[in-house]
């Protein structure tokens, strides 16, 4: 059973997945499994097919901080706290699964909106 999210978060999580730096097989895989941030950043993430290009730690966090605050990843917790590792939310893997193709684009206006959101916090 899917949770009804409203139309503004559909959208707002949409534009964010599409202007992020990261490619669709990162959320796949992440369908799958959690994925450590060792995995998503420098070289071991462009070769992993995650990146355009190779992303700075600090980046890559900022990044993956920002779709957590739109809703669509969360971090793992284990018995000591929180971990490096990421995954999908419901929502997260609900847009996910609106797309069949493996690439995905964002518009200036998408970006220039996503920009927005995050300076103004959402």
């Amino acid at each position: 059973m899917a949770i009804a999210y409203s139309q503004r978060a559909l959208e707002r999580g949409d534009r964010a997945l599409r202007c992020s730096p990261f490619l669709p097989p990162l959320f796949q895989t992440m369908q799958q499994r959690s994925v450590a941030l060792l995995e998503i950043v420098g070289e071991a993430g462009f070769k992993s097919g995650f990146t355009r290009s190779p992303l700075p730690v600090l980046l890559a966090e900022a990044e993956l901080d920002w779709l957590i605050r739109v809703g669509l990843l969360r971090r793992e917790v284990d018995g000591q706290g929180l971990t490096d590792r990421y995954r999908l939310t419901p929502l997260g893997q609900q847009l996910i699964q609106r797309y069949s193709q493996p690439t995905w684009s964002a518009s200036w206006g998408d970006r220039w909106r996503n920009q927005l959101s995050r300076w103004w916090g959402m």
